[in-house]
């Protein structure tokens, strides 16, 4: 009985010893980044300025792979169900994380319980933009415009229970307005029929409509997050015309199986925040009008947790629904 305990305990010993030496090592092959949206999106940008980084600091190439499909679902379960073990990593959205489990109701996951936190990566504010062929200047006046004409002003978005849409319901709830939503395939295909006015407004991502604000071809009126943009200062954010409490943002952030050891999702941290220190990193962000984060997994987790029953409300409020 001895020999057998203590062969059992030398077993544990080389057991322990192998996972600490494979952690100590990490990585030491290739580590996958899943994107639940197609290449040149936000979170396929995300995902490739950092994996680019971390291929170069780890030596071992860390490769994007996008897994669309379901509003992001697809990827995020295929992550779930990968081994904790830190090499299938999610660049994920406030979408898939928070605002997929409401909206889809019946998912095989829980994004809370079955991923863990490594760091929010970067933050970009929405642009409320119109027509140039709309006749205001201003919220106000937007405001005024719609309580004028009610029914009959429009706001698109990327879909149904998107970030767009979510944040057009928000306005049309804080405004006391009735405007029409117009949902379309993907935000960028809404944008041709923002410019030639066929729908009067649209709540999107910075990195989308900056360009065209910039170019004079789409007014922009105010930013959706809780503060002005350094990308484009000039426009108030509708916090801060009397609307307190208005944030609409989108964020990004990588994730991990729920379960990987905590030594791994340190060392993906401490290298995920020196990335986002680097000076053309940070260069690369601001130009496409993004906020640098690199929260630590405790900040993450909190987020998470402190933006979950807000936009809960929201969806059930709103009665949207997924595509």
């Amino acid at each position: 009985m001895t020999r057998v305990w203590g062969f059992f305990a030398a077993l544990v010993g080389f057991i322990v010893m192998a996972c600490a030496s494979a952690q100590s090592n990490y990585p030491d092959k290739p580590v996958r980044m899943l994107v639940g949206y197609s290449p040149g999106g936000p979170a396929d940008i995300n995902a490739r300025i950092l994996a680019q980084k971390l291929s170069e600091l780890w030596a071992k190439p860390v490769v994007v792979e996008n897994v669309t499909g379901g509003g992001g679902n697809i990827a995020t379960d295929r992550v779930v169900r990968s081994a904790p073990d830190g090499y299938t990593l999610l660049m994920a959205t406030g979408a898939q994380i928070i605002m997929n489990p409401t909206l889809y109701g019946n998912l095989p996951f829980d994004p809370v319980r079955d991923l863990a936190p490594i760091s929010q990566v970067s933050v970009a504010t929405n642009i409320l933009a119109v027509s140039n062929d709309v006749p205001a200047r201003s919220v106000s006046e937007l405001i005024a415009l719609a309580k004028a004409r009610p029914g009959k002003l429009t706001f698109a978005s990327g879909g149904n229970g998107s970030t767009q849409h979510l944040a057009g319901e928000l306005f049309k709830t804080m405004a006391g307005i009735d405007i029409v939503h117009v949902p379309y395939k993907g935000a960028a295909a809404a944008v041709p029929d923002l410019v030639s006015g066929r729908v009067t407004m649209f709540f999107g991502t910075v990195t989308v409509l900056l360009p065209l604000v910039r170019d004079g071809k789409l007014r922009g009126l105010a930013v959706t997050s809780a503060r002005r943009s350094s990308a484009i200062p000039d426009l108030p954010t509708i916090a801060e015309l009397g609307f307190q409490g208005f944030e609409a943002t989108a964020w990004y952030g990588l994730m991990a199986p729920s379960g990987a050891p905590r030594p791994i999702i340190e060392r993906i941290h401490s290298e995920t925040v020196k990335v986002l220190a680097m000076p053309d990193v940070r260069a690369k962000f601001a130009d496409l009008g993004m906020e640098v984060t690199g929260t630590s997994p405790e900040e993450f987790a909190r987020i998470i947790k402190e933006e979950t029953p807000r936009w809960t409300k929201v969806i059930r409020d709103s009665g949207a629904k997924a595509d």
